[in-house]
């Protein structure tokens, strides 16, 4: 399996790179596990902000609507019961529910194969020598990617955050950096082009391809 390399200048190299099998060759695809890789990663970030107020919270209410006895009607004793308009809510959020889920640490391993897998089979995986660290303007990494044919959803992959490279891609909405060892599935799948600097690769393969799990 092998890659197509490109320049620090966006030219195309004559050698291809070699992929790793056990990391970018798993076919066929666990659809299961890369699921449910994805939705623990959904479920990890997302935010517990929803919060109902109970009967107790609800302002108001202390004085009993009408006499116990006597009336005909049902015996209420707050008009902030949960069934009355403007009562309190019943079993709503509290903002402590905790939805976060657990995969291990060989599958989600396994699902980053899978996931890189994929990308591999469907040609969005392009390989650089290394990304440009002294020049941060947006105009020159815009046309090295274009360059690169990398469309849609591009993700770098990159052995470290430099500040050059950052600078140059926050006004790119469709560019998202990351490091190899913060790779997920989540951005695999969701990145039209996979564009891994050759020391990001390196460290994917000594990551993933070393873990026999």
């Amino acid at each position: 399996m092998t890659a197509v390399k490109y320049s620090k200048t966006g030219t195309k190299l004559s050698t291809a790179v070699k992929l790793q099998t056990n990391v970018f060759g798993l076919v066929p695809e666990n659809h299961e596990l890369l699921k449910a890789a994805y939705l623990t990663y959904l479920a990890d970030i997302r935010n517990n902000l929803a919060v109902t107020k109970t009967r107790g919270l609800v302002r108001g209410g202390g004085k009993k609507p009408w006499r116990q006895k006597g009336t005909g009607r049902a015996r209420f004793g707050s008009t902030r019961n949960p069934i009355w308009r403007g009562g309190g809510v019943v079993f709503g959020p509290t903002g402590n529910e905790n939805y976060t889920r657990k995969l291990s640490k060989q599958q989600k391993n396994q699902a980053l194969r899978q996931a890189l897998s994929l990308a591999d089979k469907e040609n969005r995986i392009i390989l650089v020598d290394e990304f440009d660290r002294k020049s941060a303007k947006v105009k020159i990494m815009q046309n090295y990617l274009n360059k690169l044919s990398a469309q849609g959803s591009i993700l770098l992959i990159v052995d470290t955050k430099a500040d050059a490279i950052m600078r140059s891609t926050t006004n790119l909405p469709t560019v998202k950096v990351v490091t190899a060892n913060y790779l997920t599935v989540f951005d695999v799948l969701n990145a039209d082009c996979l564009v891994f600097e050759q020391v990001a690769l390196d460290a994917v393969h000594k990551w993933l391809g070393g873990d026999k799990s």
